[in-house]
């Protein structure tokens, strides 16, 4: 979704937010260390580097991996161990992740590298700095990580100038596009393969994309849902703040706000006004169910937040060469990740889910006091019956997608690894999820705006009137039947300009 871009992301000693993330993966902005992030990420190469020299027996610094943690290794062993973890590790499948996922995986990668307690030879992490800023975009199988491993070790032998890229448009070998922009392929030392595999980057990175979508995606909720609420013109005293504060959830309070400026000098809200005693919940709870999914939001990004500023290696190494621990714990764990991608998506299936039985009045002249389909002559022509059933298709879509995968588990690794969080699996269903949510919201939109059609001349609410001029902008109003598809994505289009949104309602929540 489009946003104002920001032209660079510094890591220092500063908290790391999502945005940042959204910033560097999906507007370009470029990301770089600061000295105290370098000289943090130094110290703990050093302290492995004193490691390997002592000859202390440390897992994945000069040891196997997972099931071969008691095999001991040494001299150029060590590299060699680094680059085939790589090597067997780059076993994806499926479609690849689009560009802008993959360099959110990255951006998080190198956020939890600079925490300085992993490491890893600073040119690694300067190598995926240049992949961002060159804008050179390891193919990543979508498909095979149980939290960690797979979609890191593809983006690792990119830095190898092994596997393939996008660059510039095209998919090339990745010696080639690093040839292009004068990079050479990075040389591995001990515990940089293990680094670049570990950790919680992939669920992170792609949650945080999600954030973006889900954040947007509740200020269109509100807009979508007031336009339905007007059109099958709703009794505004649901709304009324004195009622909303006395359950003071404050998601709640927030969509109280928005519907009551949305919907401000409406002439159809004041006419309609004692027409029946209560609306249908799915109009009069808009405020209650917006406004949990909001609250569940903002829980999800405080976990997110917390796990992108956090220490997600194992072994961490920490102290000094001269005074030093390495501590094998299961930081990697993505749990809380994992929980709050679960549970974000659940509440924005709900979104789509409410929007669905919106949109279902709308359409149904038993209840809408519309024309049957929002049509002027239906019989001979079938309106948005249609449109209904795709909102309902996705909505059991939905219903799917948001079953938690955090619940599932299996053994892997010689029963070395038996409790895995499956967090990119919740990260990455959730992303698919909220685009269907924004396809239902785009129908509803487009439905809400097709029967203000039956409501002129009567004058429509300050921030409802806007929203249709809009969309009358781009999609005219449906006279007879036509081709539908591209009404549906003109009006997602709309939708996913982060920029329209906030030109259009500034002061929208």
């Amino acid at each position: 979704m489009n946003s104002v871009q920001i032209e660079a992301v510094v890591i220092d000693n500063t908290r790391m937010g999502w945005k940042d993330v959204v910033a560097v993966a999906r507007h370009g902005a470029l990301l770089t260390l600061s000295d105290q992030a370098r000289a943090r990420i130094d110290n703990a190469q050093a302290i492995v580097q004193r490691i390997v020299r002592s000859g202390e027996r440390a897992y994945g610094i000069n040891t196997g991996l997972g099931g071969l943690s008691n095999v001991s290794l040494q001299d150029e062993q060590l590299s060699a161990l680094s680059r085939n973890t790589l090597l067997s590790h780059a076993c994806g499948v499926g479609p690849v992740l689009s560009n802008e996922q993959t360099r959110a995986i990255i951006c998080a990668a190198v956020i939890q590298f600079s925490q300085g307690k992993s490491g890893l030879h600073r040119q690694v992490v300067e190598g995926l700095l240049a992949l961002l800023n060159h804008r050179i975009t390891p193919q990543v199988p979508s498909q095979g990580s149980v939290g960690y491993l797979t979609h890191m070790a593809h983006i690792g032998i990119s830095l190898l100038g092994v596997g393939d890229v996008s660059y510039r448009g095209q998919v090339v070998p990745a010696q080639q596009a690093l040839a292009a922009e004068g990079l050479s392929p990075v040389v591995l030392g001990a515990k940089d393969g293990l680094c670049l595999v570990n950790g919680t980057p992939c669920m992170t990175g792609l949650s945080c994309l999600a954030l973006a979508d889900a954040t947007h995606l509740l200020q269109w909720a509100d807009v979508t849902g007031a336009m339905s609420f007007e059109a099958l013109r709703g009794q505004l005293d649901a709304f009324d703040p004195e009622i909303l504060a006395l359950k003071p959830h404050p998601g709640m309070q927030r969509v109280g706000e928005n519907l009551r400026h949305l919907l401000a000098d409406s002439e159809v809200i004041a006419s309609s006004k004692g027409v029946r005693t209560q609306d249908a919940l799915s109009l009069r709870s808009i405020p209650q169910v917006h406004g949990a999914a909001r609250d569940q939001l903002q829980h999800a990004a405080l976990q997110i937040e917390t796990e992108l500023n956090s220490v997600n290696d194992n072994p961490m190494v920490l102290g000094t060469p001269e005074a030093y621990r390495v501590v094998s714990q299961a930081n990697p764990h993505g749990q809380s990740v994992a929980l709050a991608a679960d549970m974000l998506a659940i509440a924005m299936a709900e979104i789509g889910s409410i929007a669905e039985r919106r949109l279902d009045r709308l359409i149904n002249p038993h209840v809408s006091g519309l024309p049957a389909f929002l049509v002027s002559q239906p019989g001979v022509n079938s309106g948005m019956m249609i449109v209904q059933y795709v909102a309902a298709s996705l909505c059991a879509q939905n219903r799917q997608l948001a079953q938690p995968a955090v619940l599932d588990n299996y053994v892997t690794s010689g029963l070395q690894e038996d409790h895995l969080s499956l967090g990119t699996n919740s990260a990455l269903k959730l992303l698919q999820l909220l685009e269907n949510c924004t396809q239902i919201l785009a129908i509803e939109y487009l439905l809400a705006a097709q029967a203000f059609e039956f409501l002129k001349p009567q004058r429509f609410g300050a921030g409802t009137q806007k929203a249709l001029n809009l969309l009358r902008e781009r999609v005219a109003p449906y006279d007879q039947d036509r081709w539908l598809a591209p009404d549906i994505a003109s009006s997602a289009g709309i939708l996913k300009d982060q920029r329209l949104l906030h030109e259009l309602l500034p002061h929208l929540a």
